[in-house]
């Protein structure tokens, strides 16, 4: 690479220098010198408005204060007291505060990760090639620690796209696999053995859908994302795990938890995708470990570690399926609630009909569909009985009580001052057939 002098004709200083020597006038060019670069230096560390807006912008400034801070160490090796190193410290220490300050507004202003990450490097060329030439740069490292907040803070918003699109596009029905080749597709992205289900033959199906493996992989993209970020940071393993893990905890707890709990409290959204939500989450839960020996194998930083962030957004998934559930027995109770309005009774008829009324033996026939959507789940057994299995027996808990809740509040209306035993026959009827 050339060299100072190779790129710039030093003569014209070392003449004038020369020149007022011999005249005996040396301090007055030094004081004039100085002064003359002072003002140059500071038009130099002047950036250009839209400096934030493309890399090339960053790439100017920073070249040219390395350029002026390079003539300026040569001028010092090559003439005998033109300017000294309290002079030139003193520039740095200048430059290094206005420069940090520029860095900090304008890099403020990019919502690009890419962008920030190309900024980061172009930072670590900067600081080390002035490195190179003896001057402190440490506090161009603290502040690549800030940035990289804001590098997270982007990269969180660029995946809540991401998630969103994902669980947007999904079908919320198990993935059927008609050959071996899927199989082995599928369980190459997602951490998913099962005996029983390795056995059946095929076509057969995964008991989650589309949504978990690729959520599970776009996790993974995330860790890659933050790691990018940490390289020539001269960084412990420590330091860089902390990190990984802190932000993928953002990631779980803040960007996926929001965009799973918006799906979830959707007004179109249908019990079978509830069930399914509630199944995927629970295999995700279970992929954390995965995750946890993934970020240990990028840093080599053991969770046993005393300093370890610990990934506690594992949390998201149940709290995500905590939210199904509830939504699975609001959307029962709102549907009884629907048959219940058209519950006809005449509180004065003098004999009972023959068999149940017609909007119980409908509700009765809503449940029954209803709680077979959760004995047909697909997938191993024990995530099938127990989880689905305790869903559906708390959802049947709910929507029992609240129908003889209601049926006990049809009875008690003001509206109905006077009953004749025929019409409590009936109404005796209907319970029946519920309790049936």
């Amino acid at each position: 690479v050339p060299g100072a002098q190779d790129l710039v004709d030093f003569s014209p200083v070392y003449r004038c220098l020369h020149i007022y020597s011999v005249l005996g006038a040396r301090e007055t060019f030094e004081n004039y010198y100085r002064k003359q670069r002072r003002k140059q230096a500071r038009l130099v560390l002047q950036p250009p408005s839209n400096m934030h807006e493309t890399l090339d912008g960053y790439r100017k400034y920073f070249n040219q204060i390395v350029g002026f801070f390079v003539v300026e160490d040569h001028i010092l090796h090559t003439t005998q007291g033109l300017v000294n190193r309290a002079y030139i410290d003193e520039l740095w220490e200048m430059a290094l505060s206005k420069t940090i300050a520029a860095l900090r507004t304008h890099s403020s202003y990019c919502s690009d990760p890419s962008l920030v990450l190309d900024l980061k490097n172009l930072i670590v060329l900067f600081a080390d090639t002035l490195q190179g030439y003896g001057f402190p740069v440490n506090q161009l490292f603290d502040m690549l620690l800030e940035i990289q907040d804001q590098y997270s803070e982007t990269l969180l918003k660029k995946w809540t796209g991401v998630f969103r699109n994902i669980l947007d596009s999904d079908n919320y029905s198990p993935i059927p696999v008609t050959n071996e080749e899927i199989y082995k597709k599928i369980v190459g992205q997602f951490p998913f053995q099962d005996a029983e289900l390795e056995k059946q033959p095929f076509p057969k199906k995964f008991p989650f859908s589309e949504f978990v493996p690729k959520v599970y992989n776009q996790i993974k993209e995330f860790i890659y994302a933050c790691l990018k970020f940490s390289e020539d940071l001269h960084l412990s393993s420590t330091e860089v795990d902390d990190m990984i893990r802190k932000s993928t905890n953002l990631l779980l707890t803040r960007t996926l938890s929001n965009c799973l709990q918006n799906v979830i409290k959707r007004k179109n959204v249908g019990l079978t995708e509830l069930v399914q939500i509630i199944i995927n989450t629970t295999h995700l839960e279970k992929s954390c470990k995965f995750l946890e020996e993934f970020i240990t194998n990028i840093t080599n930083v053991l969770p046993e570690t005393v300093h370890t962030t610990k990934l506690y957004g594992t949390t998201t998934f149940k709290d995500a399926r905590h939210a199904a559930e509830e939504e699975i027995y609001t959307n029962l109770n709102q549907k009884i609630d629907q048959f219940l309005q058209l519950a006809d009774y005449d509180w004065m008829a003098m004999e009972p009909g023959s068999r149940a009324s017609d909007y119980l033996v409908d509700l009765i026939g809503f449940l029954r569909s209803t709680f077979a959507v959760f004995t047909h789940l697909p997938g191993d057994v024990d995530v099938h009985s127990t989880m689905s299995g305790k869903v559906a027996q708390t959802a049947c808990m709910s929507a029992c009580k609240h129908l003889s809740t209601s049926l006990m509040q049809l009875l008690l209306e003001a509206e109905v001052r006077q009953l004749t035993l025929g019409a409590l026959q009936q109404f005796n009827l209907d319970v029946e057939e519920c309790e049936r």
